[in-house]
């Protein structure tokens, strides 16, 4: 993942503190794979939302309980991520739901009202919240 630096200025609006969530599926708990769908992941919640290292807050990250090879916050120091308080936990173990799932819940720093915010959710993981599963825009 590369983080940007610092980004195009933001529409007018104060500064607030917003949450952006998002969620992707790996193939098998191996950390490689934890550790690029994390850097994925990531990536595309900064892209979508304009936003810089210097943003973000903290993230809390979960995974269920099938990924026990690395922690996806590991990942993300191993990306750039040093001075951002980050937190791993495990998800709920519920009956039925997807299976090797990394979730994210993001705060940040931002110009955009709530509304505004874009919610991240790759590949099979779309499917835990079609509502907010909107394909990238186009640029």
């Amino acid at each position: 993942m590369t983080v940007p630096t610092s980004r195009a200025p933001a529409a007018p609006g104060p500064l607030a503190v917003r949450a952006v969530r998002g969620a992707t599926q790996v193939a098998s708990d191996d950390p490689a794979l934890i550790e690029q769908a994390t850097g994925e992941l990531l990536g595309e919640i900064m892209q979508r939302n304009e936003l810089s290292e210097a943003d973000l807050i903290s993230i809390v990250f979960t995974a269920t309980d099938d990924l026990r090879s690395t922690f996806p916050a590991a990942a993300a120091r191993k990306l750039g991520l040093t001075d951002v308080p980050l937190l791993c936990t495990a998800e709920i173990a519920v009956p039925g739901s997807l299976n090797r799932v990394i979730r994210i819940l993001a705060h940040v720093h931002s110009t955009q009202p709530r509304d505004a915010v874009h919610h991240v959710y790759l590949g099979a993981a779309a499917a835990l919240r079609p509502d907010l599963s909107a394909p990238a825009p186009a640029n």
